[in-house]
C-alpha cells in the first residue's frame, strides 16, 4: 500500500511539475508531501512542535500561490526542509532539522538501504527486499525477449511488418525521467533519516554555561580589568559617534539623493561593524567561567550600557532610511535595510539575554536561526513589488519609474491602473501598457498547474491585443 502511495505521488509529481512553471502546483506538491509524510510517520505528527511546522509548510505553499514570488519560493523549500527534518527528529535545533532534511530529500532512500555493519566494517544490503532477485526476475527476461524479438523478424516477413507497426513515440523519455524523479524525491523522504552524530551531539548540548574546573580568580580578576577598561572606552567612543550622528541628522537635505543615500549607506556600514565587533567582544568576555566570578557585575552593566548604545544607533539608522523612503520612495534595497535593522536587533537582544541568563554560543545560534526562519516566512507573505508601486506612486515625494516599470511583472496591474493618475512621460505610459498586455497575455495562458491568486483575481480581464 505504501509503494502504491509513492508511485500515485510520482505521477502526480509529473503531472504538476513537468513543463510547468511554478503556482497552484506548489501548494498541491506542499499538500501530498504532508500527506506522505502522515502516513509513514503517523505516530510523530502527535507532536505539537511538528504540526507546527506543518502548518508553516502549508501556509508558506498558500503564499506562493498568492504572491507568486521567488522569495515566497525560497520560504516554501526552507519550510520544506524543516519539515522533514523535523519527522526525523523534533527536539533539535532548527539549523539540525535543515542538514537532517536535505540530507534526507538527497540520500534518504539510499540511507534507508544501507546499514553499516560496525563489527565488519562493511556495508549490507537490507534483507527485507530482495534487490538482486528482483533485478534478474524483471532484466533477464526482458533481455531475452528483445534478442529472440530481433531473430524471429529475421525469420518470417509477417512478423516482422507486425513488429515494425508498434509504434512507441507516444512514450515521452523525460516525463518518465521525471516521475522517476518524483518516485525518488518521495521515497527519500517517506521516513526521513536522522544524520549523526550531528544529532546526536546537538540533542546532549543545553543552552546552559557550565563552570569549568579551570576557574581562577586571579586570572578571572586581570580579565575583568580588561574587559572591563576596553568596554568603557568603547562605550565613551560610541555615545560621541552617536551625538554627532544626531547633530548630522538634523542637517540632511531631504532634496539630495546622494546626500541621503551616502548617509543610509555609511550608516549602516558603521553598523555593520559596531554590532560585529560589539558581539564579538561581548562573547569572547563571556564565553566562560567570567560568567561565575563574584565581581563581574561592573564588567556586565558595561556590557549592557553598551548593547544599548548600539540599540540607539540602530534606531538613528531606521530614521534615516525612513526619510530616504519617504522622501524618494521604496525599493528593495531600503526594505532590506529595515529587515536587516529588525535582525540586527534581535541579534542584540539574545546577546543580552545570553549574558544576563548565562547562556552559551548554542543558545545564540539556536534562537537567532529560529528567528530568521520565523522573519522568511513573515516576509514571503508579503507582495513586495504590489507594496513598492502603491507606496512610491501614493506618498513618496519622488520616485523613479523606470524602476518600477522594471520590477517583477506582478505589478502591471497596479501600474496600469494608476498611470493615468501620475505625471510620466507618453514613452512610459506606452511601456506600462505593453508590460500590462504581455502580463494579461501571460496569466491567459497559464495552465492550472501555473495558476495563482492573481490569475484567478483577474480571470475576468480580457487579454488586449485579442480586441
Amino acid at each position: 500500500m505504501k509503494h502504491i502511495a509513492i508511485i500515485i505521488a510520482s505521477l502526480l509529481f509529473s503531472i504538476l511539475f513537468y513543463n510547468k512553471s511554478i503556482g497552484l502546483n506548489l501548494s498541491m506538491f506542499s499538500l501530498i508531501t504532508i500527506v506522505i509524510l502522515v502516513i509513514y510517520n503517523s505516530e510523530k505528527f502527535k507532536s505539537k512542535t511538528l504540526l507546527l511546522h506543518a502548518f508553516a509548510y502549508a501556509l508558506s505553499a498558500i503564499f506562493v500561490f498568492v504572491n507568486h514570488s521567488s522569495l515566497a519560493i525560497i520560504a516554501n523549500c526552507a519550510a520544506f526542509f524543516t519539515l522533514v527534518g523535523t519527522v526525523s527528529q523534533s527536539s533539535t535545533s532548527i539549523y539540525v532539522q535543515w542538514f537532517n532534511g536535505i540530507y534526507t530529500t538527497v540520500a534518504g532512500f539510499f540511507h534507508r538501504n544501507f546499514e553499516t555493519n560496525e563489527a565488519a566494517q562493511k556495508v549490507d544490503w537490507k534483507k527485507d527486499v530482495d534487490y538482486a532477485h528482483w533485478a534478474k526476475l524483471i532484466g533477464i527476461p526482458l533481455i531475452f525477449s528483445i534478442v529472440f524479438i530481433l531473430l524471429y523478424k529475421n525469420g518470417n516477413p509477417i512478423f516482422n511488418d507486425l513488429i515494425s507497426k508498434i509504434n512507441f513515440d507516444f512514450i515521452n523519455i523525460q516525463w518518465v525521467l521525471f516521475t522517476v524523479l518524483g518516485y525518488f524525491l518521495f521515497s527519500n523522504i517517506l521516513n526521513p533519516v536522522v544524520v549523526e552524530p550531528a544529532t546526536s551531539k546537538d540533542l546532549q548540548t543545553t543552552n546552559e554555561l557550565q563552570q569549568t574546573a579551570t576557574f581562577s580568580v586571579e586570572k578571572l580578576k586581570k580579565e575583568k580589568q580588561l574587559g572591563t577598561t576596553l568596554l568603557a572606552l568603547l562605550n565613551v567612543l560610541l555615545a560621541f559617534y552617536i551625538v554627532t550622528d544626531l547633530m548630522s541628522l538634523s542637517s540632511i537635505e531631504t532634496s539630495k539623493a546622494s546626500e541621503l543615500s551616502n548617509h543610509v549607506h555609511s550608516g549602516i556600514n558603521t553598523l555593520i561593524a559596531s554590532i560585529i565587533i560589539a558581539i564579538g567582544i561581548i562573547l569572547y568576555f563571556f564565553r566562560g567561567n567570567l560568567n561565575f566570578y563574584a565581581e563581574n557585575r561592573i564588567l556586565k552593566n558595561i556590557a549592557f550600557s553598551w548593547i544599548c548604545l548600539n540599540v540607539i544607533l540602530i534606531v538613528l539608522i531606521a530614521i534615516k532610511n525612513h526619510i530616504y523612503i519617504t522622501s524618494f520612495g521604496l525599493t528593495y534595497k531600503r526594505i532590506g535595510v529595515h529587515i536587516y535593522i529588525v535582525l540586527t536587533l534581535i541579534g542584540l537582544i539574545t546577546t543580552f539575554l545570553k549574558v544576563l541568563k548565562i547562556k552559551n554560543l548554542a543558545f545564540l545560534f539556536r534562537r537567532n536561526t529560529q528567528i530568521a526562519f520565523v522573519v522568511l516566512l513573515l516576509c514571503s507573505t508579503i507582495n513586495w513589488d504590489a507594496i513598492i508601486t502603491t507606496y512610491n506612486l501614493k506618498n513618496a515625494d519622488d520616485y523613479d519609474i523606470d524602476y518600477l516599470i522594471n520590477l517583477s511583472n506582478r505589478n502591471a496591474i497596479i501600474l496600469y491602473e494608476l498611470r493615468d493618475d501620475i505625471e510620466i512621460s507618453q514613452h512610459n505610459k506606452n511601456r506600462i501598457e505593453t508590460k500590462y498586455q504581455n502580463h494579461i497575455l501571460n496569466l491567459s495562458q497559464q495552465k492550472w498547474q501555473e495558476l495563482s491568486y492573481e490569475t484567478v483575481t483577474n480571470a475576468h480581464v480580457n487579454n488586449p491585443k485579442t480586441h
